[in-house]
């Protein structure tokens, strides 16, 4: 079996090609899939993540679409990443892990700006004293 370039975990209640195009778009936007790379057929990512071929093939066209990936003679589809990616895009990355900051700001009952505060003081280096 080949190995994915990309990290992935399923998540129930999302659409599974939304899913698989943010972990493309992680996995390009973090380096860990760089201009040049082979990018899987619609095949291998139907096999390997055990969706149908349907959906992969969605997630190549939508990828596709975006200047994310080009079809090279002899080669097949590979990633043709910007070097300087849309903030948009790198903001789309971060939203799972804000929401998840925002659900737990909810919980300790903590306002929005008292959460931003947090994310300024979590940006701090952390200082130890030496004694």
């Amino acid at each position: 079996m080949a190995i994915l370039p990309f990290t992935l975990h399923l998540e129930d209640g999302v659409p599974v090609s939304d899913q698989i195009l943010l972990a493309v778009r992680r996995a390009m936007l973090t380096g860990q899939l760089k201009a040049g790379d082979a990018f899987p057929s619609v095949r291998t990512l139907s096999q390997e993540l055990r969706i149908s071929p349907t959906t992969a093939h969605k997630v190549v066209l939508a990828l596709k679409s975006a200047g994310w990936l080009a079809a090279r003679p002899g080669v097949g589809m590979v990633v043709t990443a910007p070097k300087q990616p849309a903030v948009a895009d790198r903001i789309e990355q971060l939203l799972p892990a804000c929401r998840q900051l925002l659900e737990q700001a909810d919980e300790l009952n903590l306002t929005l700006e008292q959460a931003i505060k947090a994310l300024r003081q979590a940006r701090q280096p952390v200082t130890t004293s030496k004694p």
